[in-house]
């Protein structure tokens, strides 16, 4: 059946034009329905940190390593073509009770690209994280550098996946070669309840993201913060969780 339906979804994508030109999705027309995440607002003291573009043989250990110290929990979004090349840390940030998502298997523009070739991205992401989660489908999905149109989220939907993205003030820019000081100083001064913290494990040299790592979770720790999953931090709203 399932693949009944995704060889009748390839061949709706084959007669749909690329999403190079396609309208981007307008925060105020889908966040309140939950079809988008960027961040849930709440009364308590929870936000979720992510990592993009991993796992990486170097940064990802030591960033599990302090996030085990803190008892913190994150969301890892990984690439396929870097789940292929280490899966051993893929099963360590499951074991520790971490969460995997969908984050494309080249890590592409997807303006570049047609539905058809986007779905495979996915699809073949998504064969690779069931091998760790046997039973589990992963649904959280992070398209890459948080570029989301209008016939992307229909596939999305087509595919039963949530897009979740980041709030707005917590993109420290770690990615762009940012110091661990300017990174956590971002987070630490725009935090609020709810909040979803963009970071990255991989991509480029992460030195300054693994120190900036250990400031924030020692000071939000001290604040009274708990450090959860998306998921986790979605069951606590009616209109964002599964």
């Amino acid at each position: 059946m399932r693949k009944w339906l995704v060889m009748m979804s390839m061949m709706i994508l084959i007669m749909l034009p690329a999403p190079a030109d396609a309208q981007q999705v307008e925060r105020s027309m889908v966040e309140p329905k939950g079809e988008v995440i960027w961040e849930v607002p709440m009364p308590f003291k929870k936000v979720a940190i992510t990592f993009d573009d991993g796992p990486h043989p170097v940064y990802t250990p030591q960033i599990l390593q302090i996030l085990k110290y803190y008892d913190a929990k994150a969301t890892f979004f990984l690439t396929g073509e870097r789940i292929e090349r280490f899966p051993d840390l893929v099963k360590r940030e499951v074991k520790e009770g971490h969460e995997i998502g969908n984050h494309s298997f080249t890590h592409p523009n997807f303006s570049s690209l047609s539905l058809r070739d986007i779905e495979k991205e996915i699809s073949t992401t998504e064969e690779l994280l069931l091998q760790f989660q046997p039973g589990t489908r992963p649904k959280l999905f992070r398209p890459p550098g948080g570029e989301l149109s209008m016939p992307v989220l229909g596939l999305m939907k087509e595919m039963d996946l949530l897009p979740i993205l980041w709030s707005w003030h917590q993109d420290p820019k770690d990615w762009a070669g940012s110091s661990s000081e300017a990174i956590s100083a971002h987070v630490l001064e725009n935090i609020h309840n709810g909040d979803i913290i963009l970071l990255h494990d991989s991509g480029g040299n992460r030195k300054e993201t693994v120190k900036a790592l250990e400031t924030i979770l020692s000071a939000l720790t001290e604040k009274g913060y708990q450090f959860v999953t998306v998921q986790e931090l979605m069951e606590t709203d009616p209109v964002f969780g599964f």
